[in-house]
């Protein structure tokens, strides 16, 4: 129960007017218990400082504990009022009368409602009539526009204290429930928001005076007198804030400052005004000198929280964030900042618990139903992400920031119409809107329409020209489409802009890397595309450090640079590429493009890329075409190696009267006789590697800005083990493509533990599992948290790859090779990273480089035997399964830092066309071939998997002989370059 002293002191200062003192003493009184008569007391003395958002927060508080108390409709009424909200106030008085009606307890307040009503029925009705009569030579205004009065214009001693947010551009309706936002971003919106925080004028403990009974009425003037006037002065100093006055508001708050150095409402306010300038860390030391004279200042705690976010210290924010909730446990608005930085901090489970939370105490925040969206997204709720998103959009049709993230959405999903559908609708809402210019820009990109993503880039870069992501980007299309002065310009723009966050140092980083692969491929523009060589001619080190994303200091100082455009200007070998048709050129890429949309995954995720497309088909033909022509040549030298060994056999009979049977040749001496060596098809010239290369190369060229490099032609990260990382889950972010093989993975996991009894930590040491205990736990496991729990530690188990080329210990048994690592991760408190990694040491490599060189001499052994020709699908059988097993190994061997799959797929639709067949129908929905390669201990498992949908797609097919030969129709770099962009004109 409080004290008798403290009612009486709430008592004198309601008596002496201080107002901001009352509320100190009723704050107290309500952390001991929740009184509803105090909390409408508290909304009183709110109401006489004109802080109205405060006052409707305290009326509902009450109105919950008790919808029959008339003071808090009363007080909500004139608050709602006082804010322009007319009609608001006149339904919560006309709810409190229809409740007085039925128990009138308190006439003297049912009488003063009364009159409240009927005077604002008759207000309103005046208003219908003055509106009617002006309706005859008037325009009559849109449906549903309602005048707004602001209640940060007052300014006198009882002025607003409130401070206005600058997160959003867009002016709020007089019904709309006013929102928090991370106010600390330093800088002002083009139109201020409605959105408010605000300030409670209260006095610190150490400015409270003892009142006594025996004070004169002179000295009680003067305390009144002297209370109004620091009220007056920080409503002055927050009305600056309000009005965008940072330095004039800091002045005012400094004179308070200089009376009395840790007065909090002061140091709130000045810090709130050093947070709108970007002096974060100044914002940060007031707020915790506010903190530290008055421990039970919530805005303090709240506002130091939403500094540090902005600083990105979320780990310290939401830890402020949380104790605000404990001055304010129900606020909605506490509830939002803090969801926003959980999702910033990827802690997605906590930002949807308090999202949710906030939409269902404030239902038109459509700030909190946006990021709701995102998080729910984050977490693999798409459906539930999609109603969220749409749920912002319908509260404000014009909330440029939702249809943002509902646009990335739907590009995260690969949904390209729906996307297209959003952005013409942000648009028609604001056609200067340049984040969504960069969207646009971005979804075309990933359709391959590289020319019509500049067009979209460049009217967002003529509205915010220093924007990154933008510049970046426009750059990277350049360069495909092999406008590299452009390119060049772009990549220096992102060089010179300022940095303020993580990713922008990445995204300068790779601009560097990106401007010498731009100047490398103008110097390569007029010459063949086989000497396109960027595995050979660019230096392992600056390969390496590309892959990484590491700073290019190290590099700049060791790596031989590009020659500078003007040298490949002056030698004639750069102008502009033009794609002229011609017969040979147009029935190539007709061909391409069919072919090559076979290579699509229809998952979520996977854009259809025409450009993709194309490079895929031209690359399949040119495989098709030199494959061929490499078993021409072995089944002729093959003939010619019979005749020369039926001669050889002869002089062996006549000079070893022993006979055929005591010939001394071995077959390892004899083998080459055949055109096969130990390292591929020599006869014919070609090996594996160079098959594959074909289809690397063309990779490489399509979409220059990807790393698409040999592991082994790196330096450094070759010989240490590079480990290319393909995560399903990070943190508690479900990776959108690769999280449907979530399951599979875990259970493979699950299998190998349960087969080999133990794993491996994160030091590559063993970890022992063969406890019965333990093990019947790990089966048990349903996620990657239970069988982390489990083992106990970071660890990782590596699927097994069963050898076709090494015999193992026990005869007629396989040698098992290592295939890729299960990893499991923790990621602090908020999930793990479950991935794929696979390491590429040089071990590694040569025992894939045999298991690739017999997987080739097969197919080619298979086809150039019996099936040479053949036109009937029943004589290729063992061809079609020696294709998919060399495609098998390949995906498991993962020899690219990038590019594997398409790769791997490219290869697999060329080797079918060499052998006339063609690959008719698409990958079914919810496949990834390379995946189920992963996922498969063995090829056999895999081609089970495979033919069930595969081998009723394939035709037999001779059309593909007729095709104009590849490499001379497309022999230069720059004709490649001109094919690829020509669909987009």
């Amino acid at each position: 129960m409080a004290s008798t002293k403290e009612r009486l002191e709430l008592a004198k200062l309601c008596s002496s007017r201080s107002w901001a003192k009352a509320i100190r003493i009723l704050d107290s009184l309500l952390s001991q218990s929740f009184s509803v008569q105090d909390l409408c007391n508290r909304a009183f003395c709110y109401s006489q400082l004109e802080l109205y958002k405060h006052v409707i927060k305290d009326c509902d508080r009450a109105l919950q504990l008790d919808s029959m108390i008339l003071q808090a409709y009363i007080i909500k009424g004139n608050a709602l009022s006082a804010l322009g909200r007319k009609d608001d106030a006149l339904l919560v008085w006309e709810q409190g009368h229809a409740n007085a009606v039925c128990e009138s307890t308190d006439l003297k307040q049912l009488l003063e409602l009364e009159e409240l009503l009927a005077s604002a029925r008759q207000n309103r009705a005046t208003l219908c009539e003055d509106r009617t009569m002006e309706s005859s030579n008037s325009i009559i205004p849109v449906s549903g526009t309602k005048a707004v009065v602001r209640e940060d214009h007052v300014v006198d001693s009882c002025s607003s204290s409130t401070l206005t947010t600058d997160t959003e551009s867009e002016s709020r309706s007089k019904d709309a429930e006013p929102e928090i936002q991370s106010t600390c971003n330093g800088s002002k919106s083009q139109n201020k928001s409605d959105d408010t925080f605000e300030i409670c004028v209260q006095p610190s403990n150490s400015t409270k005076c003892s009142i006594s009974n025996g004070i004169s009425e002179a000295s009680q003037n003067v305390f009144v007198t002297k209370s109004i006037s620091l009220d007056f002065r920080l409503s002055r100093g927050v009305a600056q804030v309000n009005e965008g006055k940072y330095d004039e508001a800091v002045a005012i708050f400094n004179q308070i400052l200089r009376e009395n150095s840790t007065y909090p409402e002061a140091l709130i306010g000045r810090g709130t005004a050093y947070a709108f300038q970007r002096e974060l860390e100044n914002a940060i030391v007031d707020f915790t000198k506010a903190i530290e004279a008055n421990p039970s200042a919530g805005e303090a705690w709240k506002r130091r929280g939403q500094a540090r976010a902005a600083l990105g210290e979320s780990v310290e924010a939401i830890e402020d964030l949380t104790k605000a909730l404990e001055f304010e446990p129900k606020s909605s608005d506490i509830l939002h900042e803090r969801g926003i930085v959980c999702y910033k901090f990827k802690d997605y489970d906590a930002a949807v618990s308090d999202l949710s939370a906030c939409t269902k105490k404030d239902k038109k925040n459509k700030s909190a139903y946006t990021y709701l969206g995102l998080a729910l997204s984050a977490i693999g709720e798409y459906a539930q992400a999609e109603e969220t998103h749409l749920k912002s959009i319908q509260l404000d049709q014009n909330f440029l920031e939702g249809w943002a993230h509902l646009i990335q959405y739907y590009l995260d999903l690969a949904n390209s119409e729906k996307a297209f559908h959003c952005l013409e609708q942000v648009l028609l809402v604001d056609e200067r809107f340049a984040k969504a210019y960069y969207l646009r820009g971005l979804l075309y990109h990933g359709l391959g329409q590289h020319r019509t993503a500049i067009k979209d880039l460049s009217l967002g870069l003529n509205i915010e020209s220093s924007d990154i992501d933008s510049l970046y980007l426009r750059g990277s299309c350049y360069h495909a489409i092999g406008e590299y002065e452009d390119a060049v310009k772009d990549y220096d723009g992102v060089l010179d802009v300022e940095l303020d966050s993580m990713d922008k140092f990445v995204l300068q980083c790779l601009a560097f890397y990106q401007k010498e692969m731009a100047l490398y491929t103008a110097s390569k523009v007029n010459t063949e595309f086989c000497w396109f060589d960027i595995d050979g001619d660019v230096d392992p080190l600056f390969k390496e450090y590309w892959c990484k994303k590491l700073h290019p200091k190290y590099v700049c100082e060791r790596v031989f640079r590009q020659p500078p455009l003007r040298d490949s200007l002056k030698k004639g070998r750069l102008r502009k590429l033009e794609f002229i048709a011609t017969k040979n050129k147009t029935i190539l890429l007709q061909a391409a493009d069919s072919i090559g949309q076979k290579i699509q995954y229809n998952c979520p995720g996977f854009l259809p890329n025409r450009r993709q497309y194309r490079m895929s088909g031209l690359a399949a033909i040119e495989i098709a075409q030199k494959v061929s022509k490499a078993w021409r040549s072995m089944r002729s030298s093959n003939k010619n190696s019979k005749k020369a060994r039926r001669r050889e056999k002869l002089t062996l009979l006549s000079q070893n009267r022993g006979g055929a049977g005591c010939s001394s040749s071995s077959s390892s001496e004899t083998s080459a006789s055949y055109g096969i060596g130990e390292n591929g098809l020599t006869i014919g010239r070609l090996s594996w590697q160079d098959v594959y290369n074909i289809a690397v190369r063309w990779r490489q060229i399509s979409e220059p800005c990807d790393p698409v490099v040999w592991v082994n032609k790196l330096s450094e990260m070759f010989n240490s083990g590079f480990g290319s990382h393909t995560p399903l889950l990070l943190g508690q972010a479900k990776v959108v493509r690769y999280f449907p093989n979530y399951q599979r993975t875990l259970d493979m996991a699950k299998s190998i533990i349960m087969e080999t009894k133990y794993a491996n930590n994160s030091e590559d040491k063993i970890i022992e599992l063969s406890e019965p205990e333990k093990l019947q736990k790990i089966i048990n496991a349903k996620s990657c948290s239970d069988l982390y729990d489990c083992i106990g530690e970071n660890f990782w188990v590596a699927t097994t790859c069963e050898s076709t080329a090494f015999e193992g210990l026990v005869a007629c048994t396989r040698r098992r090779l290592e295939g890729t690592r299960i990893t499991v991760q923790k990621v602090d408190n908020r999930g793990f990273d479950f991935a794929i990694r696979t390491p590429c040491t040089p071990s590694r490599w040569n025992e894939y480089d045999a298991e690739m060189t017999i997987a080739w001499e097969t197919l080619c052994n298979a086809y150039c035997g019996e099936a040479y020709g053949s036109i009937n699908l029943s004589n290729l059988e063992k061809v079609k399964d020696a294709i998919l097993r060399m495609t098998y190994y390949w995906y498991n061997f993962m020899p690219l830092a990038r590019g594997t799959a398409i790769v791997g797929y490219t290869v697999l639709l060329g080797l079918f066309l060499a052998t006339n067949i063609e690959v008719a129908g698409n990958i079914p929905e919810g496949t990834q071939v390379d995946w189920d390669a992963i996922l498969s201990p063995a090829p056999d498992n895999f081609l089970d998997s495979v033919k069930s949908w595969l081998y009723p797609l394939l035709r037999i097919s001779t059309s593909w002989k007729d095709y104009p030969d590849v490499a001379s129709t497309f022999n230069t770099t720059g004709s490649v370059i001109a094919a690829l962009s020509s669909h987009d004109t």
